[in-house]
């Protein structure tokens, strides 16, 4: 369905933005892959599962919080592949405190990279994706888009922008073949997020099941994680031609939680 389109997935080494990647290379997209740690091993990856249908994958180390690097990674792609035609905000960091305890660069730190980078990278994809009148933005936004959880006011603040920033985008690109939206999952089984419950078993001396019960029983009705393969059909769904006129929606796939 995607062949012959480009995808640029920010934070995308590992969890959802690498589950998101492979999905579009499933539907033969080439991707350009973003984010810290090993490249090597994502690459392959999505290269596996973009096999036997010709698609290629290049990687770009930009730290999202750098207006500069963002420019960089984003002529990158354009260079290697002509340009980006599906983008996929996806990087994000966390740090969980009270407001008044909050450390200042922290606050900057998270606002940068959940919220300013998709400012940038989507004002630098959007002038070839006009030109070609085609292009999918796909931001990860969170239930905390919707919704708040104390002790988070940056990472929550972050992501309520990121859905004005959705919905300003779908209404700038809505008369075109652009369209703009978000994907707001509640809990995701990451690695990062398997670590919590793993210290949830610990604290408590439960067994992992009675230990992901209780994490998910705190916010999320339906008592089962989203996975990255579901939010990566979601955003393949986006890109197919019966979205051509979902515009600036707010997706939520949280097993329940933002209709308490």
């Amino acid at each position: 369905m995607l062949k012959g389109k480009t995808a640029l997935i920010t934070g995308s080494t590992s969890g959802i933005g690498l589950g998101i990647a492979k999905a579009l290379a499933q539907q033969g997209a080439n991707v350009v892959l973003n984010g810290f740690g090993d490249a090597d091993a994502p690459q392959a990856e999505v290269l596996a599962a973009g096999a036997g249908i010709g698609v290629q994958v290049a990687y770009h180390g930009a730290d999202m919080s750098r207006a500069q690097e963002i420019e960089d990674m984003m002529a990158f792609a354009a260079a290697r592949f002509g340009r980006v035609d599906i983008l996929v905000n996806n990087a994000g960091i966390q740090h969980v405190a009270p407001v008044e305890e909050f450390p200042p660069e922290r606050w900057d730190a998270i606002i940068a990279i959940n919220l300013s980078s998709a400012f940038h990278t989507t004002r630098l994809a959007l002038p070839a994706m006009r030109a070609a009148n085609w292009g999918r933005i796909i931001n990860l936004a969170s239930v905390h888009g919707l919704v708040a959880s104390a002790q988070k006011s940056a990472y929550v603040a972050a992501k309520h922008g990121i859905l004005g920033l959705t919905k300003t985008v779908a209404l700038e690109t809505a008369t075109t073949g652009v369209t703009c939206n978000a994907i707001c999952p509640g809990w995701v089984l990451t690695p990062l997020v398997q670590k919590q419950v793993d210290a949830k078993a610990a604290q408590h001396g439960l067994s992992n099941a009675d230990a992901t019960r209780l994490l998910l029983g705190e916010k999320e009705p339906s008592l089962q994680f989203t996975t990255p393969e579901e939010l990566g059909a979601l955003a393949v769904f986006f890109c197919s031609a019966a979205a051509a006129n979902v515009r600036g929606a707010t997706w939520n796939m949280d097993g329940g939680w933002a209709a308490q």
